[in-house]
């Protein structure tokens, strides 16, 4: 178990829930002693998907704004592509999501955390980091997202790298209109997220699952999103 004030790696993909993630580790609980994490390190790590190049230009972007600019180390850009496991027709790799109204288990990216988290748990046991963070919310039907999986995968990292990992969740009982309402109490620009898996000129298509999601949260947090879109429906139900 590491100490809240270690050094930390949080998975950060430019997303909403990343941003507030971000933002709430630098501002979070301490270990009961005063202390916060030493250092928060962002990390990116690419895989080759079709959305990750509009990704980046928001996450550099957020990371030049408050609440976060100057309080974290610069950003850690990692590649591990899947363009030679998944099969070139990916919907993934093409850029042709599953549509506004589909269910959200149709956007599981097959070994999406193991692949992500064994890239940053390497790199935090090449720099001393003993603690990584990641942003599932309440109800994500994957099987790479629940406390079991988390729990193994900690015991795997830790022997197979001779370095302790904690991997924590911290808004895995969240719904995304809670993390909404936790990132305007600190004061996360979500103009700068993306939240999209079709954006076109850095704008949300408005047309996709995930941006569905993103619209219906804002609606029940009670707030309106000022993210740009393609096309922002009337009928959040239905996307029309």
């Amino acid at each position: 178990m590491t100490a809240r004030g270690d050094p930390t790696a949080v998975l950060c993909s430019g997303g909403l829930d990343s941003a507030v993630l971000l933002a709430h580790e630098l501002d979070g609980p301490d270990d009961g002693a005063g202390n916060r994490a030493a250092t928060v390190h962002p990390v990116y790590v690419a895989s080759g998907l079709a959305w990750e190049a509009a990704e980046r230009r928001w996450v550099e972007r957020l990371l030049q704004a408050p609440p976060v600019a100057g309080r974290v180390a610069p950003l850690v850009s990692l590649e591990c592509p899947v363009t030679d496991t998944y099969p070139a027709t990916h919907w993934a790799l093409r850029g042709t999501p599953p549509a506004y109204a589909t269910a959200d288990e149709e956007v599981y990216l097959v070994g999406r955390n193991v692949l992500l988290l064994a890239k940053a748990a390497t790199w935090s046991a090449l720099h001393g980091v003993a603690r990584i963070v990641v942003g599932p919310l309440a109800g994500n039907p994957f099987p790479d997202a629940t406390p079991e999986f988390f729990e193994m995968m900690e015991t795997a990292l830790s022997r197979g790298l001779d370095h302790a990992i904690s991997i924590a969740a911290p808004f895995a009982t969240w719904h995304k209109a809670d993390v909404i309402a936790r990132g305007a109490e600190l004061g996360v620009p979500f103009e700068l997220t993306l939240s999209c898996m079709d954006p076109s000129n850095d704008t949300h298509c408005g047309r996709c699952s995930k941006c569905r999601e993103r619209l219906q949260a804002f609606e029940d947090a009670g707030a309106d999103d000022p993210a740009r879109y393609a096309h922002r429906p009337a009928n959040l139900l239905t996307g029309a």
